[in-house]
This record gives C-alpha cells, structure tokens and sequence, in this order.
C-alpha cells in the first residue's frame, strides 16, 4: 500500500495548501547551517548503498534504534550495509510520532520514488529500489534536484580548507562556502587535546602557535581565509553564552596553563571562553559576517560511549542551564562598542522560547531588517510541535515575517526534505489562522511572507554571492 506521503500531507485546510503549493514548494533551498563533507561536494561522491547515505553518521537514527532494542554493532559497528538497513527498516515502525517517521518517508519518496511502507516486509523491494536509483546519483545531482541555492558547512580554523577551495572551482549552480566554527580554541579544560588542535592550527595557519596573542594572530588570519572563500558566517555551540570579564593578562595565563598541560577549571575556563567569543564578535563585525549562537546542549552525558565512540554519536540531550543573563550581556558587550554582528540564536531547550524571542528584539538597531534572529528549531526541536513552538513565539514577541527560516543541520544529503517539511509545517499553521479568521484570508499577503521566510529573506539577509537564477529579487 502507498505511504501517507502525499500532495497534501500535514496541510490539513484549503488555505494551508493554497500556501504551500502556490508559495513555498517552489522556492529554492538555503541551506545556511548544515554538517555535510564538503570533500564529498568537491569529489561529486556516488554513494556505494542506501545505508552509507542515509545512516552513515546519523545519530538521530541510531539514538532511536538503540532504544529499540538494537545492539552498537548495528549502529556504528562492523556489521554489513545490508545489516544496518534491515536493523533500521525494523526500528522504523516503532518511530511512529517521532519525526524520523515522517523524514524517512519523505526522503524515499522525493530521492528515489519510493511510496513503500517502511517495515522489514518491504525492505527488500526498498533496497534494490533505491540502490538501483543510487548508482546513477551523486552529491551534484542531489543539489540540483532540490534546487539548492546555498550550502554553508560547518568548518573548523585548523581545517586546510582545500575542499572549498576545489568546489569553487568546480563552476557549480549551488554556492558552498564554510562557516568558521572555532570551539576548539576554547578547549583549555582539556589540555592534551587542545594542543594537539594547536598544532594542527600552527601548520595550517603555517605560523607557531606558544602563546595567547600567537593564538588570536593565527585564528584571524584563519577567519580571513575563510572570508577569502566568500564565508560570510561564523557558528558556536556552547553549553551557555559566555559574558564573564576577563582581562587580556587572564587570559593569557589560562592559554599558558594549558599549553603547559595543566587543565582549566570551570571558572578560568569561563573568563577565558568570554574573553576569546568578544574577539570572535569583533571580528565578525568588521569583516560584515552573521554570527550563530548554539546555546543549550547538554553534550557527550554517556562517558563511556564517548570514550568508545567519539562525539556525535547521538548520546547529547536538551540541558537547563541559566541562558539569558549572560546571553543578554554578550550582546550588549558588543553593542556598546558598535561591533554586534548580525546574529543569530538557537536554543536547544523550548523553556528558554519566549525568553530567546525577546532578547533579540532589545538589540535590533534598525540598520539592517531582522539584524538578529530568533533561530529556527535546532536539534531535538526542529520537528512539527516544537518549529510550531518557535514561530509562535517569534510571532507573539517579533516579526515572523523578517524570520530567515530553516535550516538542515544535518550530515546527511538526504535531508534537504527537512525544508519541505519546515514549509508544510509553516503552511499548515497559518493557513488554520486565516481559515479562523485570526488572520487576513489575504494569500498575497500571507503567501509573499511565506515565500520569504523560505527563501528570500535568508538570501537578502546573508548577502552571499548566488548564481545569478537564484539572485534575482522578487
């Protein structure tokens, strides 16, 4: 029997459908914020099997079949492609309400044609379907179905950045550039891996990296090369925003301590941490980039399996630490000197919804529409109920039609169906409100929102180099 994927899945009112398939399927993918290889962009890869594509480095996946019951070597073990597979097409039936139940579906149906229930009856005829799809289908290929206008990498100061540099060569109709993550350079809790990336920054940057002052010289020159390669975004993921005062001297001495092995304890590693983010802000500014705050995971809580697995492996959960003090006097750190950069803000925890929408709203300055932004639903939220959580709260405390909209955040080529999700979802939520009468039954009105928060405003807002088809303003 077909799946419940079709034309009109999750727009349960005329005008939600009206909205979705007049305005927002259309419109391309911006993709500012994801985790894919940029080495499998440059190198046009051809995926060998389903399971390489589409549960290779997925956590999401491999978080829901080890709570069904299915052993580590089925996940991120030794086991056969074909293994992998079945142990997921079993673990699929009992996703049911979870979002990976409908993005499953979706990526079948839009990447290979698959209208199959996804269950261990039918995996079989799954398989050879999509293996038959997939020996003809490579990353290029994947861009340009989904018209991806945009694909922003998440890249660290230590990578060499050659992959970029071959992609730009490659004359592709998608623009990828990296976006500059420097966590790393934070690391001084944990000395031995810290300056083996210290290293790794020293060769690349080709400069000797022994002291504070060599470290901030090499990581802007780093953030200069990324520039260099159109980057116009930089990206943080922190437990909390880090705002505490910290001198030049201060900082100095923890970044010794730790070249010299000895670990930071929290507090210096927070003085250190607010020192290193107002520099990074300042950077920022000047060269005209977006900055992305990541703020609320709890990160790596199984010890065991990090020591066994590594990071990103699908053992971090939604923490509750205090956000917006410090959130708030970051911000206003920058803003007093006139270097705030155009920022963004993603909170991994809902309770921190209403609070995140309206610090926001206190540093817009009216230079730039939308300066700083109420990101979407990131991580554990970025699924139907809680992107509905995020635009109501945007909507009661700002402007959802200044919003930049979704992003993938994902290692996966198959997750472009996230965005038609996201749309449906956005769809289907206002088109319920103009049915109600709670909102003009306008669809130029309401529709010219939708098809910006799609597209054109992140495109606007970025001020990235796009090929000229999808440059054009509406």
């Amino acid at each position: 029997m077909p799946t419940f994927i079709h034309e009109n899945f999750l727009l349960q009112t005329p005008a939600a459908r009206d909205l979705y398939h007049n305005f927002a399927k259309a419109q391309p993918i911006f993709d500012y914020h994801c985790h894919v290889s940029p080495r499998l962009i440059a190198d046009n890869h051809r995926f060998a099997d389903l399971t390489e594509i589409w549960l290779g480095g997925d956590h999401y996946k491999w978080r829901a079949m080890r709570a069904n019951g299915v052993s580590e070597r089925l996940c991120t073990g030794d086991a056969s492609p074909r293994e992998k597979f079945d142990a997921w097409c079993a673990t699929v039936p009992h996703t049911l309400r979870n979002p990976l139940y409908h993005w499953s579906h979706l990526e079948l149906a839009r990447y290979f044609g698959i209208d199959l229930p996804i269950n261990p009856q039918n995996a079989d005829a799954i398989w050879q379907a999509a293996n038959r799809v997939l020996a003809d289908l490579r990353v290029h290929d994947i861009l340009a179905a989904h018209r991806v206008a945009v694909v922003c990498t998440t890249d660290d100061p230590a990578d060499s950045l050659a992959d970029h540099e071959r992609i730009q060569k490659l004359g592709l109709k998608t623009r990828v550039y990296p976006a500059f993550r420097p966590d790393k350079a934070l690391g001084v809790n944990e000395p031995v891996g810290f300056n083996a990336w210290l290293e790794r920054l020293a060769q690349v940057s080709n400069r000797p990296v022994n002291t504070l002052d060599d470290l901030l010289a090499a990581l802007e020159q780093r953030h200069g090369d990324f520039h260099r390669l159109g980057c116009r975004l930089s990206d943080h993921g922190l437990d909390t925003a880090l705002a505490q005062p910290c001198s030049h001297a201060e900082a100095k001495a923890v970044f010794a301590a730790a070249r010299s092995g000895q670990a930071a304890a929290p507090d210096a590693w927070a003085r250190y941490g607010s020192f290193l983010m107002l520099e990074f802000g300042r950077w920022d500014a000047r060269r005209g980039w977006t900055k992305q705050l990541h703020l609320g995971a709890l990160r790596n809580n199984n010890s065991l399996r990090r020591q066994q697995l590594g990071a990103d492996t699908g053992f971090d959960s939604i923490g509750d630490l205090p956000q917006v003090r410090a959130l708030g006097q970051y911000l206003d750190a920058l803003d007093r000197t006139g270097e705030l950069p155009r920022t963004i803000i993603y909170n991994a925890n809902p309770a921190d919804n209403y609070a995140f929408a309206t610090m926001v709203g206190n540093f817009q300055d009216g230079s730039v529409a939308g300066k700083l932004q109420f990101g979407s639903g990131w991580w554990f939220l970025d699924q139907k109920e809680a992107i509905e959580w995020q635009v109501n709260a945007l909507s009661n405390n700002g402007l959802l039609s200044r919003f930049i909209g979704m992003l993938t955040d994902s290692r996966s080529f198959l997750s472009y169906p996230r965005h038609e999700y996201f749309r449906r979802v956005l769809c289907n939520l206002l088109g319920a409100e103009m049915e109600r009468g709670e909102i003009p039954d306008d669809r130029e009105l309401v529709g010219r929102m939708v098809a910006n928060i799609c597209f054109a405003n992140a495109r606007d807002y970025f001020r990235l180099e796009l090929d000229p088809s999808y440059q054009a303003r509406a």
